[in-house]
Formats: C-alpha cells, sequence, structure tokens
C-alpha cells in the first residue's frame, strides 16, 4: 500500500505555514490531504493558526482567544519566515475551506483546544464542514480527547483521529474508548512494536512530523498508512 502524504500546516516547508500560501502551494500538488489547526477568536471565529499565541509565527504578541478576528487580521503571518510573505494574513477556517472546494485533497483539521478549552469550537467546525458538504473529506483530529469523544458523537459520519506523542500500550483500547476512527501518534510510536501491532492489526497510522525521506521509508515498511510532513515536494519526489 502506498504512504499517503498529508501537507503539515500546508506546505510549511516553503512557505510561511498555516498560511493562504502554504495552502496553495499544497492545493496544487497530487497529495493526499492537507493538516492545519483551528483555534477560537475571542469573537468566536474559527481561525488556522498553530499556537495559542502568535508570538513565534505573526509580528504581534499575545492569545489568539484574546484577540477578535480584525485584530487577528492586523498582524502579518508571514513576516517571520521570509519579507516577501509580510501580506499573510491568519486566515480563518472559512477561507481555507474556500480554498480547497473542488479541490480533491481530504483536510485534516486539528482542533487546538488541549490547552484553552475554547467553548464553541468544535460546534463551530462541525457547523462549516456541513455548510461547505465535505464530511466525507474532512478528518477532525486532537490532542483533547475529551472534545474528540464529543465531536464523534455529534458527528459520527465524520472521521476522527486520536492525536499521542506517548508509546502507549494499547493504542487501539485508548483509541475505541473514545470512538476514534484513526491513530495519530508522534513518530516514535509507530516504529515500536506497539505501533507495528496496531497497524498489523488494522489500525489506521498517520503520523507526525515526517520530514526525513528514511523515516518515511520506515513508516511505510511498517506498515503505517500517512505521514505530516512539511516537505510534500520531498516526499513526492521519493514514491513516485
Amino acid at each position: 500500500m502506498a504512504l499517503e502524504i498529508f501537507a503539515h500546516r500546508g506546505a510549511s516547508g516553503i512557505r510561511p505555514e498555516n498560511t493562504l500560501a502554504a495552502f496553495r502551494e499544497a492545493a496544487e500538488l497530487p497529495i493526499d490531504g492537507v493538516e492545519f489547526d483551528v483555534h477560537l477568536s475571542s469573537d468566536g471565529v474559527p481561525v488556522v493558526i498553530h499556537d495559542e499565541s502568535v508570538d513565534r509565527t505573526t509580528d504581534g504578541s499575545g492569545y489568539v482567544k484574546d484577540m477578535t478576528l480584525d485584530e487577528l487580521k492586523q498582524l502579518s503571518a508571514g513576516c517571520r519566515f521570509a519579507d516577501e510573505y509580510s501580506d499573510e494574513r491568519i486566515p480563518t477556517l472559512r477561507e481555507v475551506l474556500e480554498l480547497f472546494r473542488g479541490k480533491p485533497q481530504r483536510l485534516n483539521i486539528e482542533l487546538k483546544s488541549d490547552v484553552f478549552p475554547y467553548p464553541g469550537l468544535r460546534e463551530n467546525v462541525i457547523a462549516l464542514v456541513r455548510e461547505f458538504g465535505i464530511a466525507d473529506r474532512v478528518i477532525l483530529s486532537s490532542f483533547d480527547h475529551v472534545t474528540l469523544e464529543a465531536a464523534k458523537r455529534e458527528a459520527p459520519d465524520i472521521e476522527t483521529g486520536m492525536l499521542f506523542v506517548e508509546i502507549l500500550a494499547d493504542a487501539r483500547s485508548a483509541a475505541a474508548g473514545i470512538g476514534a476512527d484513526a491513530l495519530h501518534p508522534a513518530l516514535p510510536f509507530a516504529l515500536r512494536e506497539p505501533g507495528r501491532r496496531a497497524a498489523a492489526e488494522g489500525s489506521v497510522l498517520r503520523v507526525f512530523t515526517v520530514n526525513d525521506p528514511e523515516h518515511a521509508l520506515m513508516l511505510r515498511e511498517a506498515g503505517a498508512r500517512a505521514i505530516f510532513t512539511d516537505y510534500p515536494h520531498r516526499m513526492l519526489n521519493l514514491f513516485k
């Protein structure tokens, strides 16, 4: 079975992560999917950014949860990557879904409620997925397994992926306990015996974050279904 390729935060190795520039690049590639992260602005709008704060990836400072959409849109989401991307802004989830409308890639939406609870985030994301009619193309993932369990209960037709970094002895049972359809582990788990066993027993493993071609080949041999990578071009060249 071919190893599926998901662009991690878009084509984030060559474009500023979680920006429309990164997603446009990924949208033109013959890859299987794109992964990105969603927080909630103070006025209740799902926005695409990885960290709880804007400090690392923008020219601003503060928590996403404390800023309105208008305030977030004033920030450059690309200037820290390169000056040529200084006009990039933090996109809303709606903007990203619009960009991928009619595209073939699956969309892995990570619900970033594992630090701050973000009341309404899950419901807002599910509502947008319904509005766009893309439930069959979406995977909801999270390190917040309580939210993930609730998402599966509320939207059983949307696939869910349980994110984790630990070397779990029985990840299959943990996923079954919250109704998760897939395991989304960090790389070490997938290469260790519990990960290999889970794959052999039929679990879908999508592994983050895989940028080394040697690691990708090892994961394919271990039975992983997919990788999340910052360099989808590189992995396409490896597996074509």
